[in-house]
């Protein structure tokens, strides 16, 4: 899947193996409030490098992470949650 970015770089998206998607989906730890609602996700920056780095087909360096702006490292991450996240409200056969 390519996606492009507001900053008008393009990006494709592995086909990731089911045990990098659940490394991946595995390392992201949300914050709740005392009512149960989330508030936030902890280690965020770190998260999201991590998920660019597996699931980015293509430059994933230093060199090209830091031309991304924190709205496009974001939109990234959340493109690649909606991504990962196909048929996971199907039920098992």
């Amino acid at each position: 899947m390519e996606m492009k970015l507001e900053s008008g770089k393009k990006i494709k998206l592995k086909d990731v193996s089911i045990d990098e998607r659940d490394q991946l989906l595995d390392s992201v730890e949300y914050q709740f409030d005392e009512k149960g609602e989330t508030t936030g996700m902890k280690m965020m920056n770190t998260t999201i490098t991590k998920w660019i780095r597996i699931g980015v087909d293509g430059d994933t360096s230093d060199e090209f992470l830091k031309t991304l702006t924190v709205k496009d490292r974001t939109d990234i991450f959340i493109k690649m949650q909606e991504y990962l996240l196909v048929g996971e409200d199907k039920a098992s056969k």
